[in-house]
């Protein structure tokens, strides 16, 4: 990729329409707290309770995408590359079921998590800062990041030590509940 693709304005942009958007679906998941409530009256497990939540939540999300994939395969006419006999088609069915399995479980997990400590938003903003954490972590042990300028090692370690610094504003602040 050369440096001309490299955009701020966009990236910001995409930054934080992901953050918004990610906010979006805590909001879902505790505007679904009723169903889930509902699901433990009925006689369901309560550790498991949130993820009757991530059925009705879940499908807007794959509608979107569905309906998005489907506009963009029309588009550059890429319907035939779902069975091109050219492409390692069982890797890459099985490779993306494991990606979307893995994706689905994190929320699995969360829900699971969430339901034995109750503290509705403050455990997505856990959740994701974990999920940032993990990732950067990862790419610094498998060296990702070997190479880069000192600016860009003093950026990334600038963000993590914001995430950690507001996880700790997060419990110090459900603290004084």
């Amino acid at each position: 990729k050369s440096i001309a693709e490299f955009s701020l304005v966009k990236g910001l942009i995409v930054a934080v329409i992901s953050g918004i958007l990610s906010a979006c679906f805590n909001f879902g998941i505790e505007a679904g707290k009723p169903m889930a409530e509902a699901a433990v009256r009925e006689g369901f497990n309560p550790l498991f309770q949130n993820n009757v939540i991530f059925v009705p939540l879940l499908w807007g999300g794959l509608a979107t995408n569905f309906i998005w994939c489907m506009i963009l395969n029309a588009r550059n006419k890429s319907f035939t590359d779902y069975t091109n006999k050219k492409t390692p088609l069982t890797k890459n069915y099985l490779f993306s079921a494991a990606a979307g399995t893995t994706w689905f479980l994190q929320f699995f997990f969360y829900g699971m998590g969430e339901s034995k400590l109750g503290n509705g938003a403050s455990s997505w903003i856990l959740h994701m800062a974990f999920i940032i954490l993990v990732a950067n972590m990862w790419g610094i042990v498998l060296k990702e990041w070997k190479g880069v300028s000192k600016k860009t090692r003093i950026t990334i370690a600038l963000g993590i030590t914001t995430i950690i610094l507001s996880v700790i504003m997060v419990g110090y602040g459900n603290a004084l509940k």
